[in-house]
């Protein structure tokens, strides 16, 4: 995929995640990996309802800006530190999903296994400690916890995503929420089932089978 094509699909999903609810207003941020030292991501200070492909930054994954007409996204630590750490990853979605940072807000992770979807799209999903917004302190936060997971919930803060694509990262975040969701309202009515251990297993065997394929 081109340069060009990425840009135009980062300004969809930026839409599409105001149209979800997933960010609003300035909130919420993408990056995308373009080469081996090139990433592409989003404004800072713009609607992202409104923000357009030719709006987005090219870096380096030193941060510095190589081309664009708007600076770089106020998390940019953020995102390079995941990229430079995961190889593995090829995008990053940072959003404010309600249901989701809900759970963050109240000190909550997903280390419990109910949906099969959420096994699938992204495991157990830990929640990381509070870091400042736009500072290295909510990247030195993360760090401890790249390893072995695809989306992360942010203490007070919202959660993020990552994949090989950034329509695999795009997925994950609306699947988190989706999921979010569900297990608020199994609460609300009083029970959650678990899925059995044998359960967890099959769907983790699915899961990396279908991973092996697509990476093979």
């Amino acid at each position: 995929m081109t340069a060009r094509a990425v840009a135009r699909r980062m300004a969809q999903c930026c839409r599409q995640l105001a149209e979800r609810g997933l960010i609003a207003g300035q909130d919420g941020n993408l990056a995308v990996r373009l080469g081996p030292d090139r990433v592409l991501v989003t404004p800072t200070g713009v609607i992202k309802a409104l923000v357009g492909p030719a709006d987005m930054v090219l870096v380096d994954l030193h941060g510095r800006k190589r081309r664009g007409r708007h600076n770089p996204t106020s998390e940019l630590d953020l995102h390079l530190r995941i990229l430079t750490r995961r190889p593995d990853v090829g995008a990053v979605v940072h959003a404010h999903p309600p249901v989701a940072t809900g759970f963050a807000v109240a000190g909550q992770d997903f280390h419990i296994f109910v949906l099969p979807e959420l096994i699938l799209q992204c495991g157990e999903v830990p929640l990381v400690p509070y870091g400042t917004s736009g500072t290295r302190e909510l990247g030195d936060r993360l760090e401890p916890h790249l390893a072995g997971h695809q989306a992360w919930l942010l203490a007070n803060h919202g959660a993020v995503t990552v994949g090989a694509t950034l329509d695999a990262a795009w997925i994950r975040m609306e699947s988190l929420e989706h999921a979010a969701r569900i297990i608020f309202a199994a609460r609300a009515l009083g029970r959650v089932n678990e899925l059995s251990p044998e359960a967890v297993a099959r769907l983790e065997t699915q899961r990396d089978r279908a991973r092996e394929e697509r990476d093979g």
